[in-house]
């Protein structure tokens, strides 16, 4: 009787597990993303009906496919061939429009009022839950939100301060040394050449990042760099299949592969931290790099507050930090470069004004820090480069209690999306010529180039704006600056424009131009 109702209690314990995840995969699956549905149309919201579980997903990727399949004039919209999808549904619903990822709905904000309460409010705004392959690439600060992101971000700061920086010009002088040696060893006997520029670029940012990062332990940074341009590019394959669940759990060739790149690059961060650790344990003299500044910073912090366990940063945390130095250093200034040498291949007015202000400022002499800062006519080329070519096209937030934002009604659940390239071309905002290149809307700074300030983030904004933002706009400025004092270029006539978003906004068949050496 007794081995009875123990059987009877075991199976009553089964069923009720049961129908508790029954309920929880429905709620999920089904319920939750209806009643959210129901939710933003009943304040006006527009946007397609809830498709089980994939959404808009799989019509996402199947426009973005079709969209990438052919190149585009250099005047044609990007927008259309980068957000397809979205472009389309704000073409169709209005800008108060919302989109379904997967199961989850997420809400196109675009009025710069509203952007800047959503990027403001950290508490409620947060950072969405990050694939746990994307975690495999990169996470750091960049996923960080709450205390956790404070406390990163304090050690950090240190490593990004303008005076630091100024400091690693000689590596950024020396990485870009060895790219114009390379074109110049190119050049015909007629003074010229057809290059793709593209993977020249980024192996110089890559170089610079590596000295930078971990200066003496240069050659051990290349093989990190050569590792995650590896794991970012098995990411972009994986994100084809991202809608089917469970996928990344299956034992495929590229599933393993990451794993393992993952573990090889873990490895070498942690023997060059390792190292420096116990070097400066013995008292040595760190190096004036961003790892050597980083440790130095998160030491006096844990030695500031020994009694508090909480304090400071891990190791396993300033292996994901340096990580994220490889991915945001390397990928930002390579991508703002390119479309920098592109755009001004296009408009050889502006390309003649930046060299005469490098030449008026330099002459044919190195370019030092006290003079970039006096290249406004450079800087708003940068800008505008910027503008209509943001390195990240898209950001987004998920909101984690229900707030009201202007006329918005916003569930707790819900995600929104702040789409950059969108706002950034937004004839309301920018004017009837808010497609074309025109440095001169930045003559008077980012302030009065609009009427609000929070129109133009490609770098973020507020007190999440990104750490790294002076490190790329110096390594640009040393970089265009020593190209514009060698060469003059072109588009090549076999140049295809095809711009597309893989994790920052790349050429997807390269860039080649013409060099003239000068």
């Amino acid at each position: 009787m007794e081995m009875k109702q123990l059987n009877l209690v075991a199976l009553s314990f089964a069923f009720i597990t049961i129908l508790i995840y029954a309920w929880r995969i429905l709620n999920w699956m089904w319920l939750r993303p209806k009643r959210l549905e129901r939710c933003l149309k009943q304040q006006g919201l527009a946007g397609n009906s809830y498709r089980l579980l994939h959404g808009d997903l799989k019509e996402m990727f199947m426009m973005i496919k079709e969209a990438s399949s052919r190149p585009i004039s250099i005047s044609d919209d990007i927008v259309q061939r980068i957000a397809p999808f979205q472009y389309h549904s704000i073409k169709k619903y209005g800008k108060s429009s919302f989109i379904w990822m997967g199961p989850k709905p997420r809400v196109n904000i675009m009025e710069p009022e509203l952007i800047r309460d959503v990027l403001s409010m950290h508490t409620v705004f947060r950072k969405p839950r990050v694939h746990a392959l994307v975690k495999l690439l990169v996470s750091g600060l960049l996923f960080l939100d709450g205390e956790k992101w404070a406390k990163h971000r304090k050690i950090i700061n240190p490593a990004f301060r303008l005076e630091k920086l100024k400091n690693m010009l000689p590596a950024f002088h020396l990485s870009c040394s060895d790219m114009i040696s390379k074109w110049e060893g190119k050049l015909s006997t007629e003074g010229s050449c057809e290059l793709d520029v593209w993977p020249y670029l980024q192996n110089l940012t890559g170089d610079a990042i590596s000295r930078t990062a971990f200066g003496s332990n240069y050659e051990e940074g290349r093989m990190i760099f050569e590792l995650q341009r590896e794991q970012a590019q098995l990411l972009v394959q994986f994100s084809e299949s991202a809608f089917i669940p469970g996928w990344r759990f299956l034992p495929t060739k590229s599933n393993k592969r990451m794993k393992q790149i993952r573990k090889e690059v873990n490895a070498l961060l942690w023997g060059i931290i390792d190292k420096r650790g116990k070097a400066m344990k013995a008292g040595e003299t760190l190096n004036d790099d961003l790892l050597g500044i980083l440790l130095e910073s998160n030491f006096k912090e844990i030695q500031e507050h020994e009694n508090d366990k909480n304090v400071g940063m891990s190791i396993k945390d300033v292996i994901e930090e340096c990580k994220l130095f490889y991915f945001a250093g390397q990928e930002t200034t390579s991508v703002l470069l390119l479309w920098t040498m592109v755009l001004l291949s296009k408009h050889p007015n502006w390309q003649a004004r930046a060299r005469e202000e490098v030449l008026h400022v330099f002459g044919n002499n190195k370019p030092e820090g006290d003079g970039l800062n006096h290249l406004k006519i450079v800087m708003m080329i940068l800008h505008e480069v910027l503008r209509l070519y943001p390195p990240v096209p898209l950001l987004a937030r998920t909101v984690y209690e229900d707030i009201q934002v202007g006329d918005m009604y916003l569930p707790a659940g819900v995600d929104v999306s702040l789409p950059t390239i969108l706002v950034h071309h937004d004839h309301e905002i920018w004017g009837e010529d808010a497609r074309e290149f025109n440095p001169e809307r930045f003559s008077q700074g980012v302030l009065k180039a609009t009427k609000s300030p929070v129109s133009f983030f490609p770098f973020g904004w507020g007190s999440r704006l990104c750490i790294g933002q002076n490190f790329a706009i110096l390594e640009a400025k040393m970089v265009l600056a020593m190209i514009l004092q060698r060469f003059s270029f072109s588009l090549s006539p076999s140049y295809s424009h095809a711009p597309c978003s893989l994790v920052t906004l790349k050429p997807q068949y390269g860039a080649h131009l013409i060099l003239h050496g000068i």
